[in-house]
């Protein structure tokens, strides 16, 4: 972790400085703008919304409808579907900065943030600056850096390897036997993907998920949920969620992906594990040209993966699709979060 030396020159922000490009850090930058405040936008990478533009899959879309996840103060197009693509996003993402003349310092990497109590201040340091501003927001997010998991044998492998945000699209492996690793959004996805593309996928369920269809009866699940949220106790929207699921579905742990106990929105709230919202994975799961393995992957080996129960599956290709993870307390210094920590 960085550290300030007495002979650093900091530049005076006289507005927020902002960490993170992103769709939060763009739209935070834009609210103060529209109240005539200034701001400082530090982005580690060459554009805004760098998750979307470099390390989302071709096939994503967004999983909320777009006027439940709109930015402040300009929404999507009209001409926008219900749930627009990756491109339609970043597009509106783009043009939504280029509105507002948010203009981002880019390819700045914050090394280290701490707060400073005599003068009341925070100094940002990225490779090329230092900044000082009486207020930090922190908008790097959740999925900053790539979780990829520790298992023996990977260095190995004859095929080919990638974490969910090298993946783009499965036209290289059309014919070939895949193994994702990960069942949720991302796996969910990239298993359907690849199986449009003509390839063999085997999902590897290692623990319970929520599968939830994205639309329930014409309302997007997620829309629905929010309103009964409103009204009625968590559990209790959970076990109308779940029934519903099950009438649309049927029982998803006739295909090998078992319900965690805890409810879908009960399990978000107090784990962050987020539910799987299906746009056709499950289909091809129950006829079976996706295969669900209800088991974690023990090692890697030259040729393919073995599994906990020591079965061998050769595969010409590996995808992880074991999410992300902040970055924030490698930068964010120790004193910064005792002051934070002051205001809970």
């Amino acid at each position: 972790m960085g550290s300030f030396g007495r002979d650093e020159v900091f530049t005076k922000v006289e507005g927020p400085i902002i960490v993170g490009g992103g769709p939060s850090g763009i739209a935070v930058a834009a609210c103060l703008k529209h109240d005539g405040i200034p701001s400082l936008v530090l982005e580690r990478n060459d554009c805004i919304a760098s998750l979307w533009q470099h390390k989302a899959y071709d096939c994503v879309k967004l999983h909320i409808p777009k006027e439940l996840c709109e930015l402040p103060l300009l929404g999507y197009p009209k001409r926008y579907p219900k749930y627009p693509t990756k491109s339609q996003f970043i597009s509106y993402i783009t043009s939504y900065a280029d509105h507002f003349g948010i203009k981002p310092l880019f390819n700045q990497t914050v090394e280290s943030a701490g707060f400073e109590l005599e003068r009341g201040v925070w100094r940002v340091k990225t490779q090329d600056g230092c900044y000082e501003s009486r207020w930090l927001v922190v908008a790097s997010g959740e999925n900053a850096e790539p979780l990829v998991p520790k298992i023996p044998g990977t260095e190995v492998f004859e095929g080919t390897l990638v974490h969910a945000s090298e993946y783009k699209n499965g036209d290289e492996f059309r014919g070939k036997k895949a193994v994702v690793i990960g069942c949720g959004n991302s796996g969910m996805e990239i298993s359907l993907d690849l199986c449009n593309h003509d390839s063999i996928p085997f999902m590897v369920v290692r623990n319970s998920v929520h599968v939830l269809p994205r639309d329930m009866f014409g309302f997007s699940t997620f829309g629905l949920a929010m309103t009964l949220i409103k009204w009625l106790p968590i559990k209790l929207v959970d076990k109308v969620i779940l029934s519903i699921t099950n009438y649309i579905l049927g029982d998803t742990e006739k295909f090998g992906l078992r319900r965690p106990k805890t409810g879908p929105l009960e399990m978000k709230m107090t784990t962050g594990r987020s539910p799987v919202l299906d746009v056709g994975t499950l289909s091809k799961v129950k006829t079976g040209n996706i295969k669900v393995v209800e088991q974690g992957v023990r090692e890697i080996t030259k040729k393919g993966v073995v599994f906990m129960d020591g079965q061998e599956l050769e595969c010409d290709c590996i995808v992880l699709a074991t999410g992300y993870k902040s970055n924030v307390t490698s930068w964010l210094k120790v004193n910064a979060w005792a002051y934070i920590m002051k205001f809970y």
